[in-house]
């Protein structure tokens, strides 16, 4: 499929390149042929001026005038073929008089501002300028210039070769060009494709486990009429938790899939982080009491107390999806930590080079990361290993908590790091913008 998107991609950039070089090529040549033309007859004229300054007119019995054909065109014809040009002179009724031609051309007399192109045999080819000369309202007569066709069709043809050869050339570059950048334009496609692919796949075993296991523990119960009363019920407490575990997955999917697509609109208002994140450790306390782990909160006194505003730990955020971004980190590293250990949440203001930033630490001593794991922990469903995402709360287990904090970290304009060491831990490090941002809506 993407080999041949990738041709159709290849041919389609190449044609119109083509088309484009051609139509390049066209106007490039006619613009030179009109040149050239033009020159032609700028030579033209000028040749019947200094023809018509050069005549020698008497004035015959009848008071008319009239050129004086030996004076005016004293010049040996042959002369004038060194310069390529031919004069030929016609009486004022139309009738031949003088010529540096050697055979007449039979050519009808026209009038025109601009030279014209006389095709007078096959091989010969003249461009021409017809001039009517007056004096006094006399007409002396009309002199005809020619140039020889050769010196624009010969340039010309010279250039059409060239243009032409250039245009192979030019194209099949082109084409090696677009097969290369249609290689590079289909690679983002081909991985987005593949994701797609492995997060359809990943998502579908997601839903289909909870299904199946509450598909399976119906079956159970209907099929041992005998059941007890707290046996029952026991089932039933199975069917409610994986049914919020199958409802936790969706909501968690449905958000995702409304952040990549712009539907949620963060509602940005000024958020007391230290604040939140009081809430969310009171939240997750007995989380952490049942695992006898010790979670607290250090709010950086220190910073608090030379702060100039008041409000030292306010951003522009908004307040649910920033309690959702920390809950997941919290709720992430009282997973992976064992029973007497403990979890911190440190809240820093920093100031670097005149900017004022909030930066959030959430560090386990957990089990820790494995190092070559690390650049993939914020993927969608991503898991180090299977130990590591069974977990008994229904709130988690669907591998998709870190990439939920990382979206939301985005929205935020903010960035989100991970440090980790086997057996020694992990910390996450957010970094969230104090000043006032600038939302953009898809």
């Amino acid at each position: 499929m993407f080999q041949a998107t990738r041709r159709r991609l290849a041919l389609w950039y190449t044609v119109v390149t083509a088309i484009l070089l051609l139509i390049f090529a066209s106007g490039f040549y006619w613009y030179v042929r009109e040149t050239l033309i033009e020159r032609v007859d700028d030579t033209l004229h000028h040749v019947v001026e200094v023809v018509e300054r050069s005549l020698v007119l008497e004035q015959s019995t009848d008071l008319h005038y009239q050129i004086n054909l030996d004076a005016s065109f004293r010049r040996n014809p042959e002369a004038v073929e060194d310069d390529r040009i031919d004069l030929e002179w016609f009486s004022p009724t139309g009738e031949l008089l003088w010529s540096t031609l050697t055979e007449s051309l039979n050519v009808p007399i026209h009038l025109l501002q601009n030279g014209e192109t006389v095709k007078v045999r096959p091989d010969y080819v003249l461009r021409q300028l017809t001039q009517r000369l007056e004096y006094k309202g006399d007409i002396l007569g009309y002199l005809r210039v020619s140039h020889p066709w050769f010196e624009v069709a010969r340039p010309t043809q010279d250039l059409m070769v060239e243009l032409s050869l250039g245009l192979i050339v030019m194209i099949g570059f082109v084409a090696a060009v677009g097969w290369f950048l249609s290689r590079l334009a289909i690679e983002p496609l081909r991985e987005s494709y593949q994701y797609l692919r492995q997060f359809t796949a990943d998502a579908s075993h997601e839903l289909r486990n909870p299904l199946a296991l509450i598909q399976t523990t119906v079956q159970v119960a209907l099929s041992d009429p005998d059941m007890s009363a707290k046996e029952q019920r026991q089932q039933l407490e199975v069917v409610e938790r994986l049914t919020q575990r199958l409802g936790n997955l969706v909501n968690d999917l449905l958000f995702l899939a409304r952040q990549d697509s712009g539907i949620i609109q963060p509602n940005f208002q000024p958020c007391p982080l230290d604040a939140l994140l009081m809430a969310v450790i009171e939240e997750q306390l007995p989380v952490a009491a049942a695992k006898k782990i010790q979670l607290k909160l250090d709010l950086g006194e220190t910073e608090l107390e030379t702060a100039d505003d008041t409000e030292p730990f306010t951003l522009m955020g908004d307040y649910d999806q920033l309690a959702r971004l920390f809950t997941n980190l919290v709720s992430n590293c009282l997973q992976h930590t064992l029973p007497a250990g403990k979890v911190t949440v440190k809240l820093d203001r920093i100031t670097r080079n005149g900017v004022t930033v909030l930066q959030v630490q959430v560090q386990d001593t957990g089990i820790g990361i494995p190092e070559q794991a690390l650049p993939h922990v914020f993927e969608r469903f991503y898991r180090v290993d299977p130990a590591r995402s069974r977990i008994s709360t229904a709130q988690s287990g669907t591998g998709l908590g870190l990439a939920i904090a990382k979206s939301i970290c985005e929205t935020h304009q903010g960035q989100i790091r991970i440090d980790s060491k086997l057996n020694r831990g992990t910390t996450f490090k957010v970094t969230l913008p104090k000043t006032e941002l600038k939302v953009r809506f898809a």
